[in-house]
């Protein structure tokens, strides 16, 4: 069992920045997927960014790519998000998640992943 425990949520400008962590309860370093996901009022829950441990592939949304950076720490087993250039449409709750899984790249389907942290509301003012 993964407990993933989020924090730095908060509310900002728009062009403002952010920067949301997970930390996991066991050790992530290798053969896990992590990611972050969000999900407004009125969408589905979102991949915005996956990274692969052990090769630090990474993969971004569309609408976050060049914006967001998805990184690590592997001593700390500490998963990052950080938000540049916040706008409006990044208002959510924003929740990581883990799969213990051997694969080359990461899914995006949320149902892939088993764990999840608790989410934290982000919101961007115009």
């Amino acid at each position: 069992q993964v407990q993933l425990v989020e924090s730095g949520g908060d509310s900002v400008q728009a062009g403002g920045s952010l920067r949301l962590s997970c930390a996991a309860s066991v050790s992530i370093s290798v053969n896990y997927c992590l990611g972050w996901f969000r999900q407004s009022a009125e969408n589905v829950r979102e991949a915005v960014a996956l990274i692969k441990t052990g090769t630090d592939n990474t993969w971004y949304g569309n609408s976050v790519n060049g914006r967001f950076t998805i990184s690590r720490d592997n001593a700390k087993n500490i998963v990052f998000l950080q938000m540049d250039n916040l706008g409006p449409e990044d208002t959510a709750r924003y929740f990581c998640a883990a799969a213990p899984r051997a694969v080359v790249s990461c899914p995006t389907p949320s149902s892939f992943y088993p764990y999840w942290g608790q989410g934290n509301q982000v919101t961007v003012a115009s």
